[in-house]
């Protein structure tokens, strides 16, 4: 039996109208869109369950926890007087039973796989607990306002050198790719090794050369002490305290950079679309923009992007090396007291950021790339 088509099943003087493609468009970004949350999700949930595990060191973070109860509690009991006139057997007692207390108040008398759930419950809300030595400025242990102490001084260094480094590559890359072969083109290849020493290795050298020698720079830390009282004395205070980090930071990644987009940018500008664009008389600035940046604006994007989540996370060592309070010295202070809450802390924070710019990075796309489509070229 053969079917009726639309047309001929659509009542008299109504009007067939197609599919909106609008339609089709929105529910594969939003099924899209869920699918990369739930994938997402799941991954920073493994990765954080793997990270309470590595930071509990098989147990061995355990151990070092009973060892201070027990020096504490001794303690305790040795500068009471109450005490003093007990025996040896009932001191001993006492002490026990003020550990056991101690033990199960924190949870450590149940199996490690226990706790190590909850430990992953508390993370994924966001529920960080308080750390086991070390305070905020305002003397709160609480793990969620020591984080975000020290987050916005390590975004306005890393923010800072990010962009100054990023810029700096970008137009420099440019420049050496319309002058492929000449002096500067060459020595720029001849400087990538340097790349190879890390900030800090820069940072000492720096310091030691315009703090120490010329005493124009200071050693570190973010602004003079006392602070400046003023907006503008404590923003001129703060460039000057930025000065350094930003330049180490930058030399230790400018030249692998440059070369890096170089590269990338000679590779784009030896394109057919780019020759056709010659031929036809476009001007130098036109090609640079239209037929280069343009199609390598994805790349450019994921660059940025990631080098700034990475840095978001603070450098240990750099930041030690130059007393900047943020999360990479809280970092480095957390592992030598072995305060596994903010280590856990400022792991969680790194996991959901990262997250969240992969999301968007994956969204950007289609605004910029025409060539990307969201979740498949779906049905036509």
């Amino acid at each position: 039996m053969a079917t009726s088509s639309p047309l001929e099943s659509a009542p008299a003087g109504q009007e067939v109208k197609p599919k909106s493609g609008r339609t089709s468009t929105f529910l594969r970004v939003v099924r899209y869109s869920g699918v990369r949350l739930l994938t997402l999700a799941i991954t920073v949930t493994i990765g954080l369950y793997l990270t309470i595990l590595i930071a509990n060191m098989g147990g061995y973070v355990d151990k070092i926890r009973l060892a201070q109860i027990r020096e504490d509690v001794n303690a305790r009991l040795a500068g009471s007087p109450s005490l003093r006139t007990l025996s040896a057997e009932a001191r001993a007692k006492c002490s026990q039973d003020l550990i056991q207390n101690q033990v199960h108040r924190l949870g450590m008398d149940q199996p490690f796989v226990l706790r190590s759930l909850g430990f992953l419950k508390d993370a994924v809300t966001l529920n960080l607990g308080r750390a086991f030595h070390m305070t905020s400025n305002s003397g709160s242990n609480t793990v969620r306002l020591i984080i975000l102490e020290r987050l916005p001084p390590t975004l306005v260094l890393f923010g800072a050198a990010d962009i100054v480094l990023f810029f700096m590559s970008i137009f420099a890359a440019l420049a050496l790719s319309r002058n492929y072969g000449k002096f500067f083109d060459k020595v720029s290849v001849a400087m990538t090794p340097l790349s190879s020493a890390p900030g800090w290795f820069y940072g000492i050298f720096l310091i030691l050369l315009f703090a120490s020698v010329l005493k124009v720079l200071p050693f570190g830390g973010m602004v003079d002490s006392p602070p400046p009282p003023t907006a503008i004395g404590y923003f001129l205070s703060l460039l000057k305290h930025l000065t350094l980090p930003v330049l180490a930071y930058t030399l230790s990644l400018i030249f692998l950079n440059i070369f890096t987009w170089r590269t990338f940018f000679l590779i784009y500008s030896s394109e057919d679309y780019v020759e056709m664009a010659k031929a036809k008389g476009l001007s130098a600035n036109d090609i640079q923009n239209r037929y280069i940046l343009r199609p390598t604006l994805p790349t450019i994007i994921t660059s940025f992007a990631l080098l700034m989540i990475v840095s978001w996370t603070g450098a240990p060592i750099f930041e030690t090396i130059f007393n900047w309070p943020g999360l990479g010295r809280a970092l480095y202070q957390a592992v030598g007291l072995f305060d596994t809450p903010v280590i856990i802390g400022e792991t969680v924070i790194f996991s959901f950021l990262l997250a969240i710019t992969v999301f968007v990075l994956d969204l950007v796309y289609a605004f910029v790339d025409p060539r990307v489509k969201v979740g498949g070229e779906g049905s036509q």
